[in-house]
């Protein structure tokens, strides 16, 4: 089995398309004449992201919705060519800082953020990839 998307419920989907453009870089690849679905051009694995009402729809139950107010226990990853830029950068766009770059023990440079509606986004990088 693999893994082929990572879906992330949203207040609104065209925001985060253009908050993970502008602050990661990542292109558009499909949004759905609704408005409440797109997905984002990332490689192997689709980052995507649905909108609330359709969200419910598809889970048929009542879920903890991310915030910059509450932390929920999941987080994606990016891994930027240079970590400080990426991280400063985010926090222009309207990311909230976590944690802000350090180097880790196990000899990666990491920061988190929280994106525009409150999920955990990491930049990490190898030392000895930098």
């Amino acid at each position: 089995m693999k893994l082929t998307y990572t879906i992330l419920y949203v207040n609104n989907v065209k925001k985060s398309v253009e908050f993970y453009q502008k602050t990661f870089g990542i292109k558009n690849r499909f949004i759905h004449e609704s408005g409440d679905y797109a997905e984002m051009d990332t490689g192997e694995v689709t980052l995507a992201f649905c909108a609330h009402k359709l969200a419910n729809d598809i889970v048929k139950q009542n879920y903890l919705k991310a915030s910059q107010a509450q932390l929920i226990g999941a987080q994606i990853s990016f891994e930027p060519h240079n970590l400080k830029e990426a991280y400063d950068v985010a926090l222009k766009n309207r990311a909230k800082s976590i944690v802000p770059p350090e180097v880790k023990p196990w000899g990666w440079e990491s920061a988190m953020l929280l994106d525009i509606d409150g999920h955990i986004v990491e930049l990490a990088k190898e030392m000895n990839a930098l």
